[in-house]
């Protein structure tokens, strides 16, 4: 049995209590309609609030950010939860104030209700990793009098210490919902497994990602090997001394202001560990649908968009001796389909390998639902910046003040 310095929902009983439940729901809405695009992250959270059924919970979550197409109401957020439920979620337009105490106070056993984007006031967003702050706040003053526990099961959203998160640190017990539970249970399996060789598998388009996590997982031994193809290669390759073009240079500086320091981190990487670095050698150009192998020349207004069959070959037979695999990002321009052979091999090879999994990355599950392998990819975390946080080993202020919390309350 898995073990945690933190609360989870095994310690406590809910039946008749009012439960605060701090969930990340936050998706991408069609500009045009306003709908929800994909509910992927609502069904995530289905087993914590079905377990509270006994309970009077209330949900608060956010969407977007202020300033963006996607910084919308949750009304349409309730009507779906409550679809996906089969039980009625009550929306309260307000986070704080009369109308949300007034909805708090009035409910019975069995009843949901959520609260208005928590996003919307600023004290969430401007009030950070400082508890003492958070504490002084309208949300935590005016929420901290109606619950009897508070079930934070936000993993996306861990590494960002805002008021809805932490704040309430001190208030009562501050415990991990089912979602939580799951993922730091399936990352950490991931990360302590003895069993070898362990294989990383970093793509897409995020460079300083792959190389924070890269860093400690081979400093510290965490995997064997690891497998780098999108922008991510591209950036290792030119780090290796290899003109990987114009266009390329061009799109990995605009993408990371800190280019030159990832190169030089980069290159850090390879002098100490060449031999368990694998690279691409051989490309599928953009837009010109040319191959070309490497060493030879890039054209200035080409891209580097996917990789190509001798390199999906190698790659592939690493895949295929791993017994441990961690896949965050594609291959390429996956998105196009004439771009989507290197990604679509990779995965495949991945899917078929009888290996332990664990996958993460926004882009990365896009693509494995479009290429419909959700079903053989082990265990699919839905972090994307939280989860590279946690792997590369930093700080992680929601875990923190779950620590606290249990710390400070002591027990049941």
């Amino acid at each position: 049995m898995d073990s945690f310095p933190f609360y989870t929902m095994d310690d406590f009983e809910f039946s008749g209590k009012r439960v605060y439940l701090r969930v990340d729901i936050n998706s991408p809405i069609n500009p045009i309609t306003g709908e929800i695009v994909d509910d992927t992250r609502f069904k995530h959270y289905l087993d914590t609030i079905n377990e509270l059924k006994n309970a009077m919970v209330v949900i608060v979550a956010h969407q977007g950010r202020p300033g963006d197409s996607d910084f919308v109401s949750l009304k349409q957020h309730a009507r779906h939860m409550g679809r996906l439920l089969g039980r009625e979620v009550k929306f309260v337009d307000a986070l704080i104030g009369t109308g949300a105490e007034k909805a708090i106070k009035e409910m019975k056993n069995g009843d949901i209700i959520m609260l208005e984007n928590s996003r919307f006031y600023s004290e969430e967003v401007v009030v950070k990793d400082d508890i003492a702050s958070q504490e002084n706040t309208h949300i935590v003053r005016n929420l901290s009098q109606f619950f009897d526990y508070y079930v934070i099961d936000a993993f996306p959203a861990i590494h960002r210490g805002q008021t809805t998160l932490t704040g309430f640190r001190n208030v009562a017990p501050n415990i991990a919902g089912r979602l939580m539970e799951s993922e730091i249970k399936n990352i950490n399996r991931f990360m302590n497994s003895k069993i070898h060789p362990k294989l990383a598998i970093m793509g897409g388009a995020k460079v300083g990602d792959a190389i924070k996590v890269s860093k400690p997982f081979l400093e510290k031994g965490i995997v064997d090997d690891i497998i780098f193809g999108g922008v991510a290669g591209n950036i290792f390759l030119w780090a290796s001394g290899v003109d990987i073009g114009k266009r390329n240079k061009e799109f990995i500086a605009k993408q990371d202001k800190n280019y030159k320091y990832l190169l030089e981190e980069c290159r850090k990487l390879l002098d100490k560990f060449k031999e368990h670095i694998y690279l691409p050698e051989d490309f599928l150009l953009n837009p010109s649908q040319t191959e070309i192998k490497l060493g030879e020349t890039v054209p200035d207004n080409e891209l580097l968009a996917d990789i190509g069959l001798n390199s999906v070959k190698k790659f592939s037979e690493v895949i295929d001796k791993a017994r441990s695999i961690f896949l965050n990002g594609p291959m390429g321009m996956y998105e196009v389909s004439e771009y989507s052979l290197g990604t679509r091999e990779i995965f495949n090879a991945i899917s078929q390998s009888n290996a332990s999994k664990v996958v993460g990355g926004g882009h990365t599950i896009n693509a494995i639902n479009e290429f419909g392998l959700s079903t053989s990819m082990g265990y699919i975390s839905t972090g994307g910046g939280a989860l590279i946080n946690y792997l590369s080993g930093e700080p992680i202020p929601v875990i923190e003040s779950l620590v606290k919390n249990k710390e400070k309350f002591g027990g049941n």
